[in-house]
Parts: C-alpha cells; sequence; structure tokens
C-alpha cells in the first residue's frame, strides 16, 4: 500500500493557483483510474482504489499548506505505513514549467508544505517536483504561487497532468524511469519518423538515332543486288 498526497490549499478561491498543483496532479489520477469518491478524513480529503498490484490511498490535507504534515502523518499513521511508502506531489519552483522531476529523500527547498511534511514524518519520502517556473525574484514568490495558472500554460499543464496519471502506476511500482518516460511522451511527444526517400530509378536505354536516308547511289546499289 502506498500514500499517495497532493499539496495544496483547499477551497474554490486556491483551486487554480500555482500551488495547488498537487491537488491537482491526484485528482487527475483519481478520475483516470477510477478511485471511489473523495471522503473527509484525515484532516483531508481522501480516496482509495488500485494503481496496478498496488492498492493507494489519495489524499488532499485540507490543513492548509503550511500544516500538510499534520494531515499526511495522520493518514500514514492509521494505515501503519512508514515514510518511505509516502510519495508527495507538490509545486517546484525551481523547475520550469512543464518539467517533471522524481525526488527521495532530501531538503524542503524552504517550500513550506514539504517543511511541515518533514517535521511530522521525516524528509526519508519520494517526492513528484512539478516545475512552475520562478517568478524572478524572491519578493515575488509568493504572489505568484497564489495566483492562477494563465492561459496560456493550460496546454502544457494538462499535458503533465496527463503524463503523471499515465504513470502512476509504474511510480506506484517504484518504477521511476517508468514514471518519467510516461510523463515525457505526453509533454514531448514522439515525432513522427520521416519518410523513406525515394530510390532513384534505373536510368532509361537512349533511344536509338534515325537512320540517315539513303543517298541516290545506295538505292541504286540496292536494285541491282536484289537481281
Amino acid at each position: 500500500m502506498k500514500l499517495f498526497a497532493g499539496l495544496g490549499n483547499p477551497g474554490a478561491k486556491y483551486a487554480g493557483n500555482r500551488h495547488n498543483i498537487g491537488f491537482m496532479a491526484v485528482d487527475r489520477i483519481a478520475g483516470d483510474h477510477g478511485f471511489a469518491p473523495w471522503r473527509a478524513k484525515f484532516q483531508g480529503q481522501v480516496t482509495e482504489g488500485r494503481l496496478g498490484l498496488e492498492k493507494i490511498i489519495l489524499l488532499k490535507p485540507a490543513t492548509f499548506m503550511n500544516l500538510s504534515g499534520q494531515s499526511i502523518g495522520e493518514a500514514m499513521r492509521f494505515y501503519k505505513l512508514t515514510s518511505e511508502d509516502v510519495v508527495v506531489f507538490h509545486d517546484e519552483l525551481d523547475l520550469a514549467p512543464g518539467k517533471v522531476r522524481v525526488k527521495h529523500g532530501g531538503g524542503h527547498a524552504g517550500h513550506n508544505g514539504l517543511r511541515s511534511t518533514h517535521q511530522h514524518i521525516s524528509p526519508d519520502y519520494a517526492r513528484v517536483r512539478l516545475g512552475i517556473g520562478h517568478p524572478g525574484h524572491k519578493d515575488r514568490v509568493s504572489g505568484y504561487v497564489l495566483g492562477d495558472f494563465a492561459k496560456a500554460d493550460q496546454d502544457w499543464l494538462d499535458d503533465v497532468l496527463r503524463g503523471v496519471s499515465d504513470g502512476a502506476a509504474d511510480l506506484a511500482a517504484g518504477d521511476d524511469a517508468g514514471f518519467m518516460n510516461a510523463v515525457a511522451r505526453r509533454v514531448v511527444p514522439q515525432r513522427p519518423k520521416p519518410a523513406p526517400k525515394p530510390q532513384p530509378s534505373a536510368p532509361e536505354a537512349p533511344e536509338a538515332a534515325p537512320e540517315p536516308p539513303a543517298s541516290p547511289l545506295d538505292r541504286l546499289k540496292a536494285h541491282f543486288s536484289r537481281r
């Protein structure tokens, strides 16, 4: 059994925020893979289903971002899981929009949702880092992450979420490479193979030059040769 937790802030006000891409990811997985309806539990919203051979708990903490670890820790302990059974989906300022990376352990890099999760379950969990880009200056970060994705972002965002859902079973099985390949197939579609170049045809034989007309002397010789 694995616990997949998406990070975000609850409520319609925040639904389209860049900070809520973690919620968007687990919502897409739940919808695409036929999970049960969401229900309130563990200070959040939870649903259950299967990805491949693994039973998966999907969780969206309703504690707001800064206290995400409370909800994740409660769910983890209820199901008697360890931190190594947990995968957290979150926005990542240090990755360009559309980039996705898997990371195991390490620091929280100032992300408040990860900081809280570290405090409640330890740093020894997996993260799916969903790139949203950086606004360019640290003073603009708060307004940027709490701002909605622009219309121009919708195509790449949809590709990323579809790719995450496509590869979710690989992620559940511990196949990080398979997961990343599934994302890449959506984000960087395979180019069609070029059509084979036509083979040059064999040159045609030149037409024989027409024979010149017979001269009067030749006609005379031909006349006597037939006698």
